[in-house]
């Protein structure tokens, strides 16, 4: 059972990249107030940019559209959820392979949820042909005195 919440942060913004990076560091300012490591704070940008920008190249492919984002901070943990009403992924399953990619014309890696799930402690997607996807990712984070006792 999870702790207590502490904050929650909503928005919704539109499918376009340049929202991508508004996205990326509102997350990063909103985790501050569990004072994150460097390492932390770059793993989450980076998962949520990999989240964001799924949802505006794949759910989206030739519209506009909105993404949702939400974070919850708990004590010592950050929930995100990223969502979106676009295409869906048929194959949960395998889009989540490593290099696995639909849009290879677009110089597509196929690695965004790996590297979500090699960053967060937690992934789990959730998708609907036709009706959207939502990627919830968790991630612990350590106390400073966690930290001091480490070295």
């Amino acid at each position: 059972m999870k702790n207590m919440v502490k904050n929650e942060m909503k928005m919704e913004f539109a499918s376009k990249s340049a929202n991508e990076a508004f996205a990326r560091i509102s997350v990063a300012a909103f985790v501050s107030q569990l004072d994150p490591t460097i390492e932390e704070i770059a793993d989450i940008k980076t998962s949520v940019s990999e989240a964001v920008t799924n949802s505006i190249i794949h759910a989206y492919p030739n519209k506009d559209g909105i993404v949702k984002l939400k974070a919850i901070l708990y004590e010592d943990e950050i929930e995100i959820e990223i969502s979106d009403t676009g295409e869906g992924i048929e194959n949960v399953e395998e889009a989540k392979e490593p290099l696995y990619t639909t849009k290879g014309n677009l110089e597509r890696s196929g690695m965004g949820f790996t590297i979500m799930e090699n960053f967060m402690d937690e992934l789990k997607v959730e998708s609907i042909v036709g009706l959207g996807t939502k990627v919830t990712m968790n991630k612990k984070i350590k106390k400073n005195a966690d930290l001091e006792n480490t070295y």
